[in-house]
C-alpha cells in the first residue's frame, strides 16, 4: 500500500488503552501502522536507552502512516517535532482497571522497554511505579497539546469508536461503534507466546 497523503496519526495511549483497537480501526481507514512489534527485538537488550528507541522510532517513520502502543506513547515530542501537521489519539482508562489489567498480562516477565518507560523491568511488585508513570503521562501529554484540539483528541476508552475517530481525521465514517475482535483467542495467543519466550 503505497503512503497515504493526510497527516501521520500517532496514538498517545499506554498500553492497555486499547491500542489494539485503535489500530484495526486505523487499518481499515487505509494506514499503516506500526507497534509495538518493530521494537520487539530490544526486549531483552540490558543496555537499552530512550536514545535507542528515538532512534528507531525515526527510522520507521517513512514506513508507515500511523504508530500506537509501547513505546510510541512516550516518544510524542520527538514524534510532533518530526511531523508536522500530525494528529494524535490520547486514550485513557481508569487507573486500577489498568493497573489490573497490566499485571495480568505482563506480571514478572521481565522487558527492557518497561525498564525504560517506567523505571522497572515488570509490574507486580512495582504497581504503584507503573501507575504514577502512567498517570504522570497521561497530565503531561494533556498539558502539552492543551491548545491544540486540531491536533489532540483525548478519548476515555469507552468513548472509542468510529464516529469520533474518522472525523478528527478528517474521513468519512466507515462503521459505527468499535470493531469486534475475539478477545480470548488473542489472550489463548499471548499466553503462548510468553511460554515460547519468556516474554520478549
Amino acid at each position: 500500500m503505497s503512503a497515504l497523503k493526510h497527516p501521520k496519526v500517532f496514538g498517545l495511549g499506554f498500553q492497555k488503552t486499547g491500542t489494539t483497537t485503535l489500530e484495526t480501526m486505523l487499518k481499515r481507514l487505509g494506514y499503516r501502522v506500526a507497534g509495538y512489534n518493530q521494537f520487539r527485538d530490544f526486549a531483552q537488550r540490558e543496555d537499552l536507552t530512550l536514545a535507542d528507541l528515538e532512534a528507531r522510532a525515526m527510522a520507521l517513520l517513512p514506513e508507515y502512516d500511523a504508530a500506537k502502543d509501547t513505546p510510541w506513547p512516550v516518544l510524542y515530542r520527538h514524534l510532533d517535532a518530526a511531523c508536522p501537521g500530525a494528529k494524535f489519539i490520547h486514550i485513557t482508562r481508569d487507573t486500577e482497571k489498568w493497573i489490573t489489567s497490566v499485571v495480568k498480562d505482563f506480571a514478572h516477565h521481565p522487558n527492557a522497554l518497561h525498564r525504560v518507560i517506567y523505571g522497572v523491568p515488570f509490574p507486580v511488585g512495582h504497581e504503584e511505579v507503573f501507575r504514577a508513570r502512567y498517570e504522570a503521562h497521561n497530565a503531561e501529554v494533556a498539558a502539552y497539546f492543551a491548545d491544540r484540539p486540531e491536533d489532540y483528541l483525548h478519548l476515555r476508552l469507552d468513548e472509542l469508536s468510529y464516529e469520533r475517530i474518522c472525523p478528527f481525521l478528517g474521513a468519512p465514517v466507515v462503521a459505527s461503534g468499535t470493531p469486534k475482535s475475539n478477545t480470548r483467542f488473542r489472550k489463548r495467543l499471548k499466553r503462548a507466546w510468553w511460554r515460547l519466550t519468556g516474554g520478549a
